[in-house]
């Protein structure tokens, strides 16, 4: 991890990782998950992807890595606990799409990538930041993939206690972050590798199977076995030697990136 590099993309941190030849390459955008790893530091160590020719610049989600206040997660357990939906999941998800735009250009002005088509990929919660790009932008993607994603925002909130108290703002914005509802634009846009590990939770499994089927002949699923949610041990805020699970998923990424790069 000696070629790392850490920055600010109009206010956004990052962490790139340079292609193995160096120079320029084409760009892939990676989001991070809310569990482990749950920074941008610690997702590079965990899915760097090195075998692909491309920089790989992962940035931070809100309330994250550098972004944590106090130097700690606990401003965003109170969000949880505040409103789990619109404070926390929707609200972040919502944050990292909105600093995409003014995020891209500015890595792009920084590093040496090119101006062609770029990946983009999501873990967890940041699932929906990327699938909200393909569905939601007109950016060119050559791919797209998401790691047990959040592609249903119902089935996220159900995994957190009690009955979520719906109301017609939160029924709007839990239905605007369903995207097998948007599979049509998804298919449209970019090809689409969503993996999914076998013991993730059952939901985002159904999920995830829901989606390939909707998205049809531009999506493949990838199930890892032995994989649950997360893809690094706790706290899984600084970067950590990478897990055999995650190896596994960083292999089926990597290759797929790599097909797509030379228009396979």
């Amino acid at each position: 991890m000696s070629s790392v590099i850490t920055g600010m993309a109009a206010g956004v941190p990052f962490t790139a990782l340079p292609p193995a030849a160096g120079g320029r390459a084409p760009l892939i955008v990676t989001w991070h998950m809310l569990d482990a790893p749950r920074s941008d530091a610690a997702f590079a160590a965990a899915l760097p992807l090195h075998e692909v020719p491309a920089w790989r610049v992962h940035l931070g989600m809100p309330m994250c890595g550098a972004r944590m206040v106090n130097g700690s997660m606990d401003a965003g357990l109170e969000l949880i606990r505040e409103d789990v939906l619109m404070s926390f999941l929707h609200a972040f998800v919502k944050q990292a799409f909105e600093e995409f735009p003014a995020a891209l250009a500015s890595v792009r002005e920084q590093l040496p990538v090119d101006d062609g088509p770029i990946g983009v990929l999501g873990g967890s919660l940041g699932g929906a930041v990327a699938l909200r790009v393909l569905a939601e932008t007109d950016v060119p993607i050559f791919a797209g993939a998401v790691v047990n994603g959040a592609i249903r925002m119902r089935s996220v909130v159900d995994l957190f206690p009690g009955d979520y108290p719906y109301d017609a703002e939160s029924t709007k914005a839990v239905d605007s972050l369903d995207f097998v509802a948007k599979a049509d634009a998804i298919a449209d846009h970019a090809p689409l590798l969503v993996v999914s590990g076998e013991l993730d939770h059952p939901a985002l499994r159904a999920d995830a199977h829901s989606l390939v089927a909707a998205v049809g002949e531009r999506a493949e699923l990838l199930s890892v076995p032995g994989l649950a949610h997360p893809l690094a041990d706790e706290p899984g805020i600084e970067p950590a030697p990478q897990l055999p699970h995650a190896r596994a998923v960083d292999a089926g990424l990597s290759a797929w990136f790599r097909r797509h790069l030379t228009g396979g």
